[in-house]
């Protein structure tokens, strides 16, 4: 796809349209000897492996592996959670490698009390520990710097951005996990995180050649939806992986290595998510591998990834790319009006290129071509909205998320 638009000088984290340069995007569906990938076969048997592997060298890194030897922790159960309606679980999910290094994070769980069956969930990472996604005043802090302190002392400061109760109320249970505990989003936390039990402290520095800490906190999903697995009375082969801004990029890279999540969900997730980087209009990588750092926080990605700031034009894949990957399973991307540094168009644009793997499906993929107005949800095997307001997880977002819950995973 090439779009043709003046030839200005591009400046660094414009928010202006006119000064974005023609560009061209790598077509999924073409092979590496010229010819085109024309089945759904082809491509889950061959493309797409292709594909994933330019992604992981590129950007998100290799997979870590799953560890040794698993066990599942009940520290507390409220039987009369959110008024009565749910029931409440945390749970500590312990990882461990036969050479004795051991890891361990919690999750909090709310399922539907009355539920006649297995339910449908929802699983994410959270920013401010668990204590700051509910209402409930006795949910465990957890989301630690380092052991011993925690990132945020307060309490549910972020309960919009999970709306339990709605949820549950809707049928479905919801599961989270606070990204800190999984990987601090500091420098030099290497020893804090769940790499430890693959790496020993003098190779920590090399970590970064191969792997990423947005393949960390995916491991950490993964890791949840092994959790999940064993809960009675959730359906665990209707499981939707879900996050917002930084973690919306974290839930599309869960969702490409991760087949068994049925519904990706990626919210104002910018660059690095499913925006394309190709455009460089609003955040790009330079932000990401220079401020981020001045910051304190860690680089995200890989280090061959640098070698594409301010030269986007060269890399041999792009956002688009990582959409299809959740191919054929349904995709929803949400950003928002004031949220142009995550560059709302081109998330939109990446959806229109994604949909010509999912046609290999029988699907239409994103059901239009032109970008909707704000606050109209376009719904189909992908799905997009543009919500008029800031950069921010709402109410509103999760009233299109639960109707798409409703309509693939019930």
């Amino acid at each position: 796809m090439t779009l043709e638009t003046s030839q200005k000088v591009w400046k660094p984290y414009s928010i202006q349209e006119c000064d974005v340069l023609a560009y061209s995007l790598p077509d999924p569906l073409l092979k590496a000897d010229g010819t085109r990938v024309t089945t759904a076969s082809e491509w889950i048997n061959h493309q797409r492996a292709v594909i994933l592997q330019l992604l992981k060298d590129g950007e998100y890194g290799e997979i870590l592996p799953r560890p040794d030897s698993m066990r599942f922790e009940l520290l507390s159960q409220k039987d009369n959670a959110l008024d009565n309606t749910a029931v409440r679980k945390e749970i500590r999910i312990h990882s461990g490698m036969e050479n004795g290094a051991t890891f361990a994070f919690d999750m909090l769980l709310y399922l539907p009390k009355h539920a006649a069956g297995p339910v449908p969930a929802f699983l994410g990472l959270n920013f401010k520990g668990n204590h700051n996604t509910t209402d409930e005043d006795d949910v465990r802090p957890t989301g630690f710097a380092k052991p011993g302190v925690l990132r945020v002392e307060a309490r549910s400061e972020q309960v919009e951005r999970w709306c339990f109760r709605e949820a549950v109320r809707r049928g479905f249970a919801s599961a989270t996990i606070c990204y800190h505990d999984i990987h601090p989003d500091f420098t030099e936390s290497e020893q804090y995180s769940a790499f430890r039990l693959f790496f020993q402290e003098a190779d920590y520095g090399a970590i970064q050649d191969r792997y990423s800490v947005i393949g960390c906190w995916a491991w950490g999903l993964s890791r949840g939806l092994d959790c999940l697995e064993h809960e009675p009375r959730i359906n665990p082969a209707r499981v939707a992986v879900h996050g917002h801004s930084r973690l919306g990029k974290t839930s599309l890279w869960a969702g490409a290595i991760e087949p068994r999540f049925r519904m990706i969900i990626s919210n104002n997730s910018g660059c690095g998510g499913a925006t394309l980087h190709k455009r460089k209009f609003g955040e790009n990588l330079s932000q990401h591998f220079e401020a981020h750092e001045k910051h304190g926080t860690p680089a995200w990605f890989v280090r061959k990834c640098r070698d594409y700031v301010w030269k986007e034009e060269t890399m041999p894949f792009d956002q688009h790319e990582l959409l299809a990957m959740a191919a054929p399973r349904p995709l929803a991307i949400g950003t928002a009006t004031e949220d142009q540094m995550a560059d709302p168009k081109g998330e939109f644009l990446s959806c229109i290129e994604a949909s010509k793997v999912y046609r290999l499906f029988g699907s239409q993929g994103l059901p239009v071509t032109t970008m909707p107005p704000p606050d109209q949800k376009v719904s189909g095997d992908i799905s997009f909205h543009y919500r008029t307001g800031k950069h921010d997880q709402t109410p509103f977002d999760w009233e299109h998320y639960f109707a798409l819950g409703d309509m693939y995973l019930k």
